[in-house]
């Protein structure tokens, strides 16, 4: 018992991790959780684009010349 109990210890976090990752497996919620993630990070990227026109344009003007 007492190994089992110091397997728990050390790889509950693990185990917990798997249980979580299994139960959004099967019940789909990573489509989910990707489309939030998207939708997040395309809000950052127009926001970054927004505050900062002028280096993005030399940015994609430089990078459209070297193609």
């Amino acid at each position: 018992m007492e190994g089992f109990k110091s397997f728990w210890n050390q790889y509950k976090g693990a185990i917990i991790g798997v249980i979580i990752a299994i139960l959004i497996l099967v019940t789909r919620l990573h489509d989910l959780i990707l489309a939030i993630v998207v939708l997040i990070l395309g809000a950052f990227i127009g926001n970054y684009v927004q505050q900062n026109k002028e280096d993005v344009k030399a940015k994609l003007k430089g990078f459209i010349d070297k193609m």
